[in-house]
């Protein structure tokens, strides 16, 4: 139980950082919303990947090379979801807000994502 409550936490800082640079890049750049989002998961991703290997999971027994690999695997793997998820509400619901859009899609990769990382990734 512990460990989903700090990938909660982790998760969290994860959207938060997703959703702040969406907006930013949004806001201050002509990349609309769709690269905006490609860009925002990206910066998530690796923020998320230090944050769950110091705070949740700790560090695999394997080289830090076949972890990240692994965990760019499934985070990308629950990236294409998420993305998928945002990209199909923003066109089948166009008067839906990319940020109302991306909390919706989070949530349907946050629970691919948890079993992915703590069975593939950190399993010890």
């Amino acid at each position: 139980m512990k460990k989903l409550v700090r990938f909660g936490i982790v998760g969290t800082a994860g959207f938060v950082i997703d959703a702040a640079l969406l907006w930013l890049l949004l806001e201050t750049t002509p990349l609309g919303p769709f690269l905006a989002r490609a860009t925002a998961i990206a910066v998530a991703l690796v923020a998320t990947w230090y944050l769950n290997r110091s705070f949740t999971f700790g560090a695999s027994r394997r080289s830090l090379a076949v972890e990240g690999f692994r965990y760019g695997s499934v985070g990308i793997t629950s990236a294409v979801v998420n993305y998928l998820i945002y990209s199909g509400l923003l066109l089948s619901l166009p008067i839906l807000q990319p940020l109302a859009a991306l909390v919706i899609a989070s949530i349907a990769a946050m629970a691919f994502s948890f079993v992915g990382y703590s069975r593939f990734v950190f399993r010890r």
